[in-house]
């Protein structure tokens, strides 16, 4: 049983890593696309305040993620930790994948499917409306985030630059982007550290206090080794970001998935800020939007939790089929 438990922690951990490491993007990618920021200091700024979010205010879709989807805490102990294993397992493979190809997927739809499949392939009881209720926030969460960028940036562009001397203008707006980015930040460190340890806590293996810290402290790391790829497609790659552009976005973002952290929905930060930019390059016009990369993104979307549910199916029926043949 020790044996068990200590590989789900390190595979939670490892999962906070992925999870750092392709959504470090969503908080200032947008900012270093807009070249406000370097790539160096923005990853500085989002390791402090993902830590903040995480710590302060992650309790809420950690409640979701590990007792919402499938019951772990009211479960055999042996069976959840089965369940957080191989979910976490299955999460972490998808996203680590997602990330070599530079893909903004959802880590929150990765381990959502992946605790399903797990539960459903140990014959665990899964919470279809629960599942559903999530599946409806995912829908909203881009077009959401598209709706208010756009709003944002038309109010923006027409207030700030009439308001605000020419001259003082970029200091300003570089002011107002780091702003904006600490706070999506922020939003993302409370939302997705869930993704990381909330099967952990729902299996009870830690509290759920040590549980945000050891996520937050997963995904800074995933943050500081690996979290420039995925900021080149989130920052340059979708549309060419001017400064207020970049604002917009990011304030919108942000505002998004604050919202759903308070209830307790795990939502894609990838989905929010990837839909934000979508929303704020419409002021311009299609035309700027690469499209291209935006099909290949929502295809992504689409197919992570089916993938990760599957890896889990398969996955946790081969262990059992290993443990029953007495492997």
């Amino acid at each position: 049983m020790f044996l068990l438990v200590s590989i789900t922690l390190i595979m939670g951990i490892a999962v906070g890593w992925s999870i750092g490491a392709n959504d470090a993007a969503n908080s200032l990618g947008t900012a270093v696309g807009s070249k406000v920021i370097t790539l160096r200091r923005a990853i500085v700024l989002i390791v402090i305040f993902g830590f903040l979010g995480a710590y302060f205010q992650g309790a809420n879709v950690i409640k979701t993620i590990g007792k919402g989807v499938v019951p772990l805490d009211t479960l055999a102990k042996d069976i959840s930790l089965y369940i957080a294993l191989v979910a976490s397992f299955a999460a972490c493979a998808w996203v680590v994948l997602a990330t070599y190809w530079k893909m903004p997927i959802s880590t929150s739809h990765s381990i959502v499917g992946a605790v399903a499949g797990a539960g459903l392939a140990i014959g665990a009881p899964v919470k279809w409306l629960v599942l559903g209720d999530i599946f409806i926030c995912w829908i909203f969460t881009p077009v959401g985030a598209a709706v208010l960028g756009y709003i944002f940036y038309r109010l923006f562009k027409n207030i700030l630059y009439r308001i605000i001397p020419r001259k003082h203008l970029r200091v300003v707006m570089t002011i107002l982007i780091i702003t904006s980015g600490c706070y999506m930040a922020y939003s993302w460190g409370a939302n997705d550290v869930a993704n990381s340890v909330g099967v952990i806590a729902g299996a009870r293996i830690i509290s759920v206090n040590t549980s945000l810290i050891i996520g937050g402290l997963a995904i800074v790391l995933g943050v500081m080794t690996w979290g420039y790829k995925v900021i080149e497609t989130i920052g340059s790659e979708i549309t060419n970001l001017l400064p207020i552009m970049a604002f917009s976005a990011q304030l919108a973002s942000a505002i998004n998935v604050h919202v759903y952290t308070l209830f307790g929905i795990p939502v894609s930060t990838s989905h929010s800020i990837v839909g934000a930019i979508f929303g704020v390059g419409l002021v311009r016009g299609v035309r700027v939007v690469n499209l291209h990369i935006m099909k290949e993104i929502i295809i992504c979307w689409l197919a992570t939790p089916f993938i990760s549910g599957v890896i889990s199916f398969l996955v946790l029926k081969g262990i059992l089929l290993f443990v029953k043949t007495g492997g």
